[in-house]
């Protein structure tokens, strides 16, 4: 089971989960915090990010920079349109077959492995306990 408790502080709110990390959330307006959004956002880049890694550096193709920008653009007050990852890549110099490794493995990672990317294509059910 995925757990994160989310309680108000001072200055906003902050998650926290079971292993003692944090991450400050608040309104755009606020310096040095996450919006629920951007929170939202970077959970499918890293998502999809901590999947490919593995798989390209198991099949011998471990990249010298592997990053990811993850935009959306609100389309109503509260949706957003589609989702778009773009991959910043740094190549493994004298790898020749690691462009084609990595864009085979994250093309699978984004259509089936990460969970993230699953959860915001299919329909799922959230309940709501007060």
């Amino acid at each position: 089971m995925a757990e994160v408790r989310v309680e108000r502080t001072e200055d906003g709110f902050r998650a926290v989960n079971g292993r003692g990390a944090s991450v400050a959330i608040g309104d755009g307006d606020t310096e040095g915090v996450f919006t629920p959004v951007e929170l939202l956002l970077a959970a499918l880049g890293g998502c999809e990010l901590v999947t490919v890694e593995p798989l390209t550096a198991k099949r011998g193709h471990r990249m010298a920079r592997l990053a990811a920008t993850v935009q959306a653009d609100k389309i109503a007050t509260s949706t957003l349109g589609t989702i778009t990852v773009t991959y910043d890549v740094e190549l493994p110099e004298g790898d020749d077959e690691a462009g084609d490794v990595l864009k085979a493995v994250a093309e699978r990672v984004h259509e089936k492995y990460c969970t993230v990317g699953n959860a915001l294509r299919e329909s799922m059910k959230v309940e709501q306990v007060v």
